[in-house]
């Protein structure tokens, strides 16, 4: 579809359409990071539903590793349906996540919608040589996870009343971690690649990383994170329509286990809100990058879930 655009001709715009965000270099030791995300209610709580959109739309930054500085707010909200005092929640619940990654939000744009829409365009720096982008991946890299896949399965859970409230809390706590920390350990300890993982799975994630770097992948699925819970509810069907979209796209470009249950399947293309960090490492890097990850705020389950490897052709997802 992004065929009918123009090509991208400046030479100081580093990244773009085929990335997490836009680059712009604005001079040899600074480059401007731009990413835009809003998302509908993942929790019936507003404020709660402030605080995951502003961490889901501020992690693009942090997966190129760049430091966020400041935001401007999306509004869609059906202000002639529902009281404007829920539209303050929100916006508060999202000040107060951008003020904890030490973001100024410093205007926005509203419309009115049918339904409630909420998030950030965010801009933040890098040096433009410590970029990290998710086309640098080489085979024999590792594979690194910072944060357990599920909450797609357990926000449609909400929806549909399955869920308890110690579940609940548990995905709040998950989809509400930024991913600063995790970034911070990822340029000290040097990765060749990374990307966040949210609306197309992990694997639809993990492809577009791969293709872009000209290698293959092996997935070990029992080594995947997983929120306890999310596999039961996934088993019941509380399985969201992205889920079952990302299934048919991975469905035609991995090879997959026969004894891999389908709900694992589908928790592997289970579409994430506010999710974790995919890196790709050097072996020698590995034991470094895992300490220091499980040391950090929002990274503490951080798991090795596969390898790339040399044949660009090879896509796999093992049980």
């Amino acid at each position: 579809m992004l065929r009918c655009l123009p090509p991208l001709v400046d030479p100081r715009i580093l990244a773009g359409r085929e990335d997490d965000a836009a680059v712009y270099r604005v001079g040899p030791d600074l480059a401007l990071i731009q990413t835009v995300d809003y998302i509908t209610p993942v929790v019936d709580d507003p404020y709660t539903f402030g605080q995951v959109a502003a961490a889901n739309a501020l992690s693009d930054i942090y997966a190129m590793g760049g430091r966020p500085v400041f935001a401007l707010n999306i509004v869609g909200f059906p202000n002639q349906s529902i009281p404007l005092g829920i539209l303050e929640d929100i916006l508060r619940g999202g000040a107060d996540k951008a003020a904890e990654a030490g973001v100024s939000i410093a205007g926005g744009h509203s419309i009115t919608d049918h339904a409630p829409k909420y998030g950030l365009c965010v801009t933040g720096f890098a040096h433009p040589e410590r970029l990290v982008f998710r086309s640098g991946a080489r085979a024999g890299d590792v594979l690194v996870l910072t944060k357990p896949l599920g909450t797609g399965v357990i926000a449609t859970g909400i929806d549909r009343r399955l869920v308890d409230a110690g579940l609940e809390t548990l995905a709040v706590r998950y989809m509400t971690a930024l991913n600063r920390e995790a970034a911070e350990v990822m340029l000290r300890i040097g990765v060749h690649a990374c990307t966040d993982v949210t609306g197309f799975g992990l694997l639809g994630h993990l492809w577009e990383m791969a293709a872009a770097s000209g290698v293959g992948v092996e997935v070990e699925a029992s080594r995947v994170p997983v929120i306890p819970g999310a596999l039961e509810l996934a088993r019941a069907g509380a399985v969201a329509g992205g889920a079952h979209g990302n299934y048919r796209y991975a469905r035609e470009r991995y090879r997959w286990e026969p004894s891999l249950s389908e709900e694992m399947r589908l928790v592997l293309c289970d579409p994430q809100t506010s999710g974790g960090l995919l890196m790709a490492v050097a072996p020698d890097k590995l034991d470094a990058l895992l300490a220091a990850l499980r040391g950090a705020a929002g990274a503490e389950e951080s798991a090795v879930i596969g390898r790339l490897v040399r044949d660009p052709s090879s896509f796999n997802v093992f049980s």
